[in-house]
């Protein structure tokens, strides 16, 4: 089973950006669809963005679509999100998510990495 760790996470001003990274190991990553999930504090764990095995295939939830971007490097066995225009909003911890279907990593994933923090805040 593929093993995810996520890194990229900080403190950002409001209107700006950072990119997340998520390094799996362990599994044949281009086998995975992957996904971004985040968990704010007193909210429950939505999901973010999903990118399909060779990456043809892309979803955003509405609050981030023009802003965010996923993609993957099957090569580097590495999965992104790059996030511009960050909004205060925009702060909980994200997680990285993997899945053998494209459909069920965007609602109830095999596999999840351990999280990264984004604050967004003056």
């Amino acid at each position: 089973q593929v093993h995810l760790v996520e890194s990229g996470g900080g403190l950002v001003q409001p209107g700006g950006s950072l990119r997340l990274s998520c390094a799996a190991s362990g599994g044949t990553f281009s086998f995975y669809a992957m996904a971004w999930f985040r968990q704010a504090p007193g909210r429950e764990r939505e999901f973010v963005a999903g990118i399909s095995w060779i990456g043809k295939n892309l979803n955003y939830t509405d609050s981030v679509k023009g802003r965010f971007t996923i993609s993957r490097d099957n090569a580097k066995n590495t999965l992104y999100l790059q996030m511009n225009d960050l909004k205060p909003e925009d702060t909980a911890v994200y997680y990285c998510a993997a899945d053998l279907q494209y459909t069920k990593v965007q609602r109830l994933p095999g596999t999840w990495g351990q999280g990264t923090q984004v604050t967004v805040s003056s």
